[in-house]
């Protein structure tokens, strides 16, 4: 059975297309583009799609799938469903599970789940070092046979920079990126929320920029050093905008790096009271932050967005923002959120939404997804841009209901989700 989508807008980043037209998916692949396509079967399913975005499946480099060990936040099957309901076909797992994803049986553990369980493609990145413990490389070779995307010590950074560059020759050799989440853990400290007014006056410890700017310059200069592929995570400081402009400046196409929508969607003002909900690393932070966050997007300086989507139990999110874990989660919420920030204002137009949340980071995973031409695998999405509606948490595929964006009014929600030909998510 092959599935006609007939008469939608087309988006396509990789080929530049904006079109109104028909797309014929068959065996798991996008075999015709063109105008009044027809069925060439009987049991064809017809979708019809005028008046509606038809864009490439949403590949989010940044997810927390929580499986193995902690599945009571969330498991594979739960965040496959939510990442369909999204819109993501494919994800990439942080590997800060219990037990850490450190070699490969684990992976293989993740990838054989999947396979089983989940509609979408859920990819497995490694831990760069044993158990997290930033002291011995993981059996970074056999993970990478295994099938890791990538590398990362999501969660903290490697702190022994010594060890984080034999980590980055490795990779380059190997030929795989390194995720970097950059956090100096011992600048840190107890911080909890970013380090302005709104936490002294919440009497809460701050978490200052250079926390993440750090790391995130070490890394930058290691990788420039080394060669490796470099993916910064979840960026939210000003600082960090003005180091990915030179990166482009410089031409330095092995060094990429993302932003979240909680991070250019909110700031630290937001922040009322003591409410766990607003709880995330790196934290909230200030309007200029979130500023240049946004001209970086525009300017391509940041070339991803993704989620960091982190799912937490409601016990873990109850009490003080001081004591309550980081994270929110953001994969059901991620393409409403940005269309209605970021396309709807006139800041980036749907193409360049489509490219930092479709053929870039398929790019970095030397993937064939992202993208709607002839011949690429059939994951599509077909979402509703025109009529606005309200986050409800309680309607979640997900486990986690951790969000400060309950209650809001966005546009770009999400119709139909078809990964490699098949309809893994459908809005009833």
């Amino acid at each position: 059975m092959g599935i006609l989508i007939r008469g939608g807008r087309i988006i396509d980043a990789a080929t530049g297309t904006d079109k109104t037209g028909d797309i014929y998916l068959e065996d798991g692949v996008i075999t015709e583009i063109g105008e009044k396509l027809k069925t060439r079967d009987k049991s064809d399913r017809v979708i019809n799609a005028e008046g509606r975005l038809v864009m490439p499946g949403l590949v989010d480099l940044h997810v927390h799938f929580r499986d193995p060990g902690q599945t009571q936040k969330e498991d594979i099957e739960t965040g496959s469903r939510a990442a369909a309901r999204g819109g993501v076909t494919t994800v990439v797992a942080m590997p800060n599970t219990t037990p850490v994803i450190d070699n490969p049986d684990r992976v293989n553990y993740v990838h054989n789940k999947a396979a089983q369980v989940s509609g979408i493609h859920v990819l497995q990145a490694g831990a760069i070092t044993q158990g997290e413990r930033g002291e011995q490389l993981s059996d970074i070779e056999g993970m990478v046979k295994a099938g890791i995307p990538a590398l990362s010590e999501d969660g903290k950074s490697v702190m022994n920079t010594a060890l984080c560059k034999k980590a980055m020759e490795v990779a380059r050799d190997l030929d795989v990126p390194i995720f970097a989440h950059c956090e100096d853990i011992d600048l840190r400290g107890a911080g909890c929320m970013n380090d302005d007014e709104n936490a002294k006056h919440l009497g809460l410890p701050g978490i200052c920029n250079a926390v993440e700017d750090v790391i995130a310059a070490r890394d930058i200069l290691l990788a420039r050093e080394t060669g490796a592929r470099l993916h910064l995570c979840h960026c939210s400081t000003e600082g960090v905008a003005k180091m990915m402009e030179i990166v482009k400046e410089e031409g330095l196409d092995n060094i990429t790096a993302e932003v979240c929508p909680h991070h250019f969607v909110l700031t630290s003002d937001a922040i009322q009271t003591d409410d766990p909900n607003y709880k995330m690393n790196p934290p909230l932070r200030t309007q200029k932050d979130v500023d240049a966050l946004i001209a970086g997007l525009k300017d391509g300086s940041f070339q991803v967005i993704s989620t960091d989507h982190a799912p937490h139990a409601a016990a873990d999110k109850t009490g003080s923002i001081r004591d309550a874990a980081f994270g929110i989660v953001g994969i059901e919420t991620s393409f409403a959120l940005t269309y209605t920030a970021l396309v709807e204002t006139g800041i980036l137009t749907l193409t360049q939404l489509v490219e930092k949340m479709s053929w870039n980071p398929a790019q970095i995973l030397k993937s064939d997804r992202g993208t709607l031409q002839e011949g690429h695998p059939a994951d599509v999405v077909i979402a509703d841009i025109d009529t606005e509606y309200e986050i409800d948490k309680t309607k979640f595929a997900s486990k986690g209901r951790n969000t400060p964006f309950d209650g809001w009014k966005v546009k770009g929600k999400i119709l139909y989700t078809i990964c490699d030909g098949k309809i893994v998510y459908q809005e009833v």
